[in-house]
């Protein structure tokens, strides 16, 4: 596991190219809000795990969210559900006629189509070719459309991008770029009420927090907020050896395009970073480490052992605490973000 200190942390500079991004949200009420109306909507559990480390941890565990099996449903589907309340009128069928378009490496694509079936409108899923099958055929159980583009996520998100622009489509990414920033940085916000959750339910403020990261958008939005509620932690950003994308462009002080093979980590598995969570992870995280292949998988059968199964992707903030020396009085958040692919 390779770890790098943050330089930008604490001295007010950012790296270059950032200015007119915006920071991430830190208006959880928000999206607690609205979540409110959904009858589908509760809390998902904080979890106390032990035996993993030799100190106090706490996973919050995503893996029932909303019926969708990861945070990422507090994202996109909370982007659309504005769109829907804007429109006003019949919920059901409030953004017939529209079409959004996006790529996704599973769970993203899944919060589309499901807020995208909830209020009436057309989902256009693009998946690389090495997303599993088993998300195709859920995303299409959802009533999406799934084109199968290229080798990357970055290959189908470009595809999502130009079949946007030439369809009319909505581009709805997780992703943020220059030129594109407002939805979502909107769906980022979505992903504070996990946060706000573990804020009522962990007895103390943690004094570790570990948080996984492919484009950077959970890590991005959750060490936003809780910074303001946990501002004595230690916040480290962990991603595949593969597609370090986040601290590459620390490193190198500038946004960077990485390269690599293909991570069994599919979710994290992102070659270039999201430009909000870049700029909110240079002000709030202090260490970004990387998880080698083996590293990550050979952690698998001691979370399922305390009933913590899920992917490589899902519990690789908790393999990177699991491989720190933490002191004994050490109390450590990490968030389950899925469950098992």
């Amino acid at each position: 596991m390779e770890q790098f200190q943050n330089p930008y942390r604490l001295n007010g500079s950012l790296p270059d190219g950032l200015a007119t991004i915006p920071d991430p949200s830190i208006d959880a009420a928000a999206p607690l809000a609205m979540l409110a109306r959904c009858p589908s909507y509760s809390k998902t559990p904080l979890r106390v795990v032990e035996g993993l480390i030799p100190a106090t941890l706490w996973v919050k565990d995503e893996r029932e969210r909303m019926g969708l099996g990861s945070f990422k449903a507090l994202g996109a589907a909370y982007v659309i559900a504005h769109a829907a309340m804007a429109k006003g009128g019949d919920f059901k069928t409030a953004l017939a006629g529209e079409v959004y378009a996006t790529a996704s490496a599973g769970n993203h694509g899944l919060s589309v189509a499901a807020g995208a079936q909830l209020f009436g409108a057309r989902a256009v899923i693009f998946l690389s070719l090495h997303v599993p099958e088993g998300f195709a055929e859920r995303l299409r159980a959802m009533g999406a459309d799934v084109i199968r583009a290229g080798d990357s996520y970055e290959d189908s998100m470009q595809a999502a991008q130009d079949q946007a622009e030439a369809q009319r489509w909505i581009l709805l990414s997780d992703a943020s770029w220059l030129g594109y920033t407002e939805l979502p940085h909107r769906l980022m916000e979505g992903y504070l009420a996990m946060v706000a959750e573990a804020e009522d339910q962990v007895p103390q403020a943690p004094t570790h927090v570990f948080l996984q990261a492919g484009v950077g958008g959970l890590a991005g939005a959750v060490a936003a907020y809780a910074r303001g509620i946990w501002p004595d932690a230690i916040y480290t950003v962990v991603e595949p050896e593969l597609a370090p994308a986040l601290i590459e462009s620390i490193k190198a002080g500038r946004s960077v395009v990485t390269t690599g093979g293909v991570s069994d980590m599919g979710r994290l598995d992102c070659k270039e970073p999201s430009l909000i969570a870049l700029r909110g992870l240079a002000r709030d995280a202090d260490n970004f480490v990387t998880l080698t292949e083996e590293e990550a998988l050979g952690a698998m059968p001691a979370l399922a052992d305390v009933d913590l199964a899920t992917s490589t992707s899902g519990g690789a903030g908790i393999v990177a605490a699991m491989l720190s020396d933490l002191p004994a009085d050490a109390r450590v958040f990490c968030i389950l973000s899925e469950g098992p692919s």
